[in-house]
C-alpha cells in the first residue's frame, strides 16, 4: 500500500512540475498582415528560444485596429503601417520599445530610424518597406505609362487591375491633381471626385493579395500594385515593368510594435531582434521581395534581388509616407462607397 501511495505521489509531483513549467513558459502571439512572416522564420525563432508562437492574420490596418480595440491583451506583437503607427501612438496604445533588448536595431538604414510616424523608433521597428506603383505588361502595352492619368486612359478600359484600398486609390487622384496625398480635406475630396468617377469604371479587377495571377494569365495588362507583387512578376517574366508614377507615389513602411497591454513584451522584443539579423531578414526578402530597410541584410541579398527594379526602384525621388488623417478617413470612405456602388 505504501508503495502504491509513493507511486501516486511521485506522479502527482511530476504532473504539477510539468504544469508549472508550461505555465511559466512565455509565448508570443503575433497579429500580422496576411502571411507576411515566413513560417521558417517563426520555426527558427521557436527552435532557438523554445518560445512557442501563434499568429493571427489581418487584411487591413483598419481591421487590425478594430480587433486590437476589442481584444485588449490578446496580442504581443502587431504589424501596422506607418500611418497606423502614428495613430496608435497618439492614442497611447503602444508600449515603448526597450532598445537595450534589441541590439540588432543598428542594422537598420539611417533613413528608417527617423520616420515621421515615430522619430527615433520609440514605439516601432521597421520590418519591411516598399512602394505602390504601376506595373505594365510591355508585350501588350506599347505606349509610355508614366502617370496615373496615363494608366487610367480610356484606351485601357477593362484592362486594369488595382489594389483594393480606398486610401491608396484616393491618393492617386490627389497626386494627379498636384495635391499632397495626405491633404485629405472635404474640399480636396470634392476636387478629385470627378476624376475618380472617370477612372473607377475602367478598372476590371480590385485585388488584395496575389494580383500577379491575373497579370500572368493575361486577364489584365497593367495596373497599380505593391512593389513586392511587381517584383515577383518581374522574377517570373521580364516582359513586366514597374514604374513609379511621375506625379508621386506612396512609400509604405510596415513595422513591428508591441501593444501597451501585451502580456509577453520580453518575448516580443526577442522576436524583433531575431528578425533583424541579416540572415533572417534575407529569408523574409526571399519570400516577400519588398524594399528591405535592413542594411546588413542587403549585403547578403543576391545581385539579382538588388537589381529588381520593383524592389529597389531607381526613380524613387517623389515618395511620401501616409500620415494619420484622423476623422477625414470617414469622409474618404464615404466618397469611395458612393463611387464604387
Amino acid at each position: 500500500m505504501k508503495q502504491l501511495f509513493s507511486i501516486v505521489l511521485a506522479m502527482c509531483i511530476a504532473l504539477l512540475a510539468s504544469c508549472n513549467k508550461t505555465a511559466s513558459t512565455p509565448s508570443l502571439r503575433l497579429f500580422i498582415v496576411s502571411e507576411y512572416v515566413p513560417q521558417e522564420v517563426i520555426d527558427g525563432f521557436t527552435k532557438e528560444t523554445a518560445i512557442p508562437v501563434t499568429k493571427e492574420l489581418f487584411d487591413t490596418n483598419e481591421a487590425m485596429l478594430t480587433k486590437l480595440q476589442g481584444s485588449p491583451g490578446a496580442y504581443d506583437l502587431i504589424q501596422p503601417s506607418e500611418y497606423m503607427v502614428e495613430h496608435l501612438i497618439k492614442r497611447g496604445m503602444l508600449a515603448p520599445v526597450n532598445t537595450n533588448q534589441i541590439p540588432n536595431l543598428s542594422n537598420l538604414l539611417p533613413e528608417f530610424k527617423q520616420l515621421s510616424s515615430d522619430p527615433g523608433l520609440k514605439y516601432s521597428v521597421p520590418y519591411m518597406a516598399g512602394t505602390v506603383g504601376i506595373v505594365i505588361n510591355t508585350d501588350k502595352v506599347k505606349d509610355p505609362v508614366n502617370t496615373y492619368q496615363d494608366l487610367f486612359s480610356a484606351k485601357y478600359n477593362q484592362r486594369i487591375i488595382v489594389i483594393d484600398d480606398n486610401r491608396e486609390i484616393v491618393s492617386w487622384a490627389l497626386a494627379a491633381k498636384g495635391i499632397p496625398i495626405n491633404d485629405v480635406t472635404p474640399d480636396n475630396l470634392a476636387k478629385v471626385k470627378p476624376l475618380l468617377a472617370e477612372w473607377l469604371p475602367r478598372v476590371k479587377i480590385y485585388e488584395g493579395p496575389n494580383p500577379q495571377r491575373a497579370l500572368l494569365r493575361g486577364d489584365v495588362d497593367l495596373g497599380i500594385v505593391y512593389c513586392g507583387d511587381a517584383a515577383k512578376l518581374i522574377e517570373q517574366d521580364k516582359k513586366f515593368k514597374y514604374v513609379l508614377p511621375a506625379d508621386g507615389a506612396h512609400r509604405f513602411v510596415d513595422s513591428l510594435c508591441i501593444p501597451k497591454d501585451a502580456k509577453n513584451k520580453e518575448a516580443a522584443e526577442k522576436f524583433i531582434n531575431y528578425v533583424l539579423r541579416p540572415e533572417v531578414s534575407k529569408l523574409i526578402s526571399d519570400k516577400f521581395p519588398y524594399t528591405n530597410p535592413n542594411a546588413a541584410a542587403r549585403k547578403v541579398l543576391s545581385q539579382s534581388q538588388l537589381d529588381n527594379g520593383a524592389s529597389y526602384p531607381a526613380n524613387a525621388e517623389k515618395l511620401e509616407l501616409f500620415k494619420d488623417i484622423g476623422k477625414a478617413s470617414s469622409d474618404l470612405s464615404a466618397l469611395m462607397s458612393e463611387l464604387r456602388k
